[in-house]
């Protein structure tokens, strides 16, 4: 069978890998055509265009580059015509790939999503095309499924990847890992600014504020793989600061502590059973959209999964060092740490067991055979 797939970003480089791996297990013929990252393409097939050269965050940047936006989109849908896959597979990144399914449906092809748009977080109205453009959903989120039931909509539930990526790593050693990153003895506190040059201009500068006033404890900038150091050396302004690049679960992994901003690593921190604060801010016209379609109680994904407050969330002015202060001072307190360990157990009951990215290559294998 000859698959198509559209991840962006490094998270959807992450779980589109496990797909692939899966799908080449399930379909030893299988001929895949991506665009993705670095680890997509580790896992085999032909790598059309790199996530990178569409990491536009918030309003205002996609709004800058639309010109480039919608080049990318008329060369993708003249790749994938090219190319004539038995399905296109989608993985998150809804404001490109949405755009692209309604094509490839009218186009008679075959359309398949993995990881929902966040429909259930704002512009619900957008479940309509989902539902014109989309032959099989498959969610990661439990409470993602009853929210499409609610418009008729059957998706599958598949389980969360992360629960496979994390437990399916290999163990780290913290003396070696300390000494192979000069690192001190000291317990760390990891800092993860997020991946893109906007995030880490508006998150590493308060974050990094607290240094000085935490000399008992190391602090750690967990960089992304889609920057390099040298975009972030100009926030580090102290001594007491070790960067380690593209290695984030080994840091999480030998962490005390860490200031997350909100996305995806929130719920990566609470699988390593990391204490977290879960930091966001936005430039102010992005803010002030996102006020007004965002429907949500909570920001991060640990706190959503849970429909509690499990974890201290810092939104816009709220993200400053007086509060961030306090907060980190909050879950340095090891009564309060003990009480976030017991709700990351909970989280994890509900995100089901292993085998995602293996249940959806065998539903969309399956869904392919004659």
């Amino acid at each position: 069978m000859k698959y198509y797939i559209l991840a962006g970003e490094a998270s959807g480089d992450l779980h589109g890998s496990n797909l692939m791996k899966a799908l080449l297990k399930e379909d030893s013929n299988a001929n895949i055509r991506f665009w993705g990252g670095d680890l997509m393409q580790s896992a085999g097939g032909t790598l059309v265009k790199h996530y990178k050269e569409r990491a536009f965050m918030g309003f205002t940047e996609v709004l800058m580059n639309l010109s480039k936006i919608f080049k990318l989109i008329a060369f993708c849908k003249e790749d994938i015509k090219a190319f004539q896959p038995d399905v296109v597979i989608f993985i998150d990144n809804s404001g490109f790939n949405l755009r692209i399914a309604k094509w490839a449906k009218a186009e008679g092809l075959r359309t398949n999503y993995y990881i929902s748009p966040q429909v259930w977080a704002s512009r619900a109205s957008r479940v309509k095309a989902i539902k014109r453009d989309i032959d099989a959903m498959f969610v990661i989120l439990p409470f993602v499924k009853p929210f499409y039931e609610k418009y008729n909509y059957k998706v599958h539930f598949v389980g969360h990847p992360l629960i496979d990526a994390i437990s399916n790593r290999e163990q780290v050693d913290i003396l070696e890992f300390k000494k192979a990153h000069n690192l001190s003895d000291k317990p760390i506190i990891a800092l993860l600014p997020g991946s893109r040059k906007q995030e880490i201009k508006n998150m590493l500068s308060v974050m990094l504020s607290l240094v000085d006033d935490y000399k008992e404890y190391e602090f750690v900038i967990g960089g992304a793989p889609s920057q390099d150091y040298e975009f972030y050396k100009q926030f580090i302004t102290t001594d007491n600061v070790k960067f380690i690049s593209n290695k984030t679960y080994d840091l999480l992994s030998v962490s005390h502590t860490a200031l997350v901003t909100s996305g995806t690593a929130t719920l990566e921190t609470a699988l390593f059973k990391v204490p977290q604060v879960v930091c966001y801010k936005g430039s102010t016209i992005s803010y002030h959209i996102a006020k007004r379609i965002i429907t949500l109680k909570f920001i991060s994904l640990v706190n959503l999964i849970m429909d509690k407050a499990v974890v201290t969330e810092l939104i816009q002015h709220d993200f400053n060092k007086v509060n961030l202060k306090k907060e980190l001072d909050k879950i340095l307190n090891s009564e309060n740490r003990n009480t976030l360990f017991e709700s990351y157990y909970d989280l994890e009951q509900k995100l089901g067991g292993k085998g995602a990215s293996e249940n959806t290559a065998k539903l969309i294998f399956e869904s392919l055979k004659p």
